[in-house]
């Protein structure tokens, strides 16, 4: 099943090489979101697509917290107000949480947020292969993220929030948003990979 929508998107601040596949450039964080009803199979699949992350020795540090039964509003509150404007209206509002200790040998794993990172990406990427849209959110109440969905501080950090719905009108927003609402470009390649005379950028 693929969502589909009628609202056209503007790619024009993405320059992707060739030879790159459209999936990574083509992937983008809307904030003009619908409630769509997504099937259960779809919304496993985006977790399930997050389970097969690479992580440091395999300790698979990231938790994905997600609501259940008429839990949507309390989610929805431990937002910040900027985001709650329009996260609402999206199908999942959820939260990423990474195990600070190896399994291993309760040594402290330095590397948990960034493998979170790469299993928020592989949610993002399948979300996208559905034509549903992913947006994470660093603007969350994370105190309020322990305390009332019972994640302990001692043995978690709260990564991020993140919403999952179908694509829809900008509109919608309000204007500060809405002018906003398209996809953002990024830094030349000759800026992200540093090579031979060029590692001296990093000293400036």
């Amino acid at each position: 099943m693929k969502f589909s929508s009628h609202i056209k998107v503007n790619y024009e601040n993405r320059d992707p090489l060739a030879a790159t596949d459209a999936l990574f450039s083509r992937r983008w964080s809307p904030r003009a979101l619908r409630r769509a009803e997504i099937p259960d199979e779809i919304l496993d699949s985006l977790f399930d697509a997050a389970r097969w992350a690479p992580s440091c020795y395999n300790e698979q540090p990231w938790i994905f917290l997600a609501p259940g039964d008429g839990e949507f509003d309390l989610f929805l509150s431990l937002l910040n107000e900027g985001n709650q404007s329009w996260a609402r209206d999206a199908a999942l509002i959820g939260f990423i949480c990474a195990r600070k200790h190896f399994a291993r040998n309760g040594g402290e794993n330095r590397h948990a947020v960034f493998d979170c990172g790469a299993a928020w990406m592989s949610l993002a990427l399948q979300a996208s292969r559905h034509g549903l849209y992913a947006h994470g959110m660093a603007g969350i109440k994370r105190g309020e993220v322990h305390k009332k969905l019972g994640v302990p501080e001692d043995k978690f950090a709260v990564v991020c929030g993140f919403a999952v719905g179908a694509l829809d009108q900008p509109g919608k927003l309000p204007a500060d948003l809405a002018a906003r609402e398209k996809p953002s470009p990024r830094k030349p390649l000759s800026e992200v990979r540093l090579r031979g005379n060029a590692r001296a950028a990093l000293a400036k």
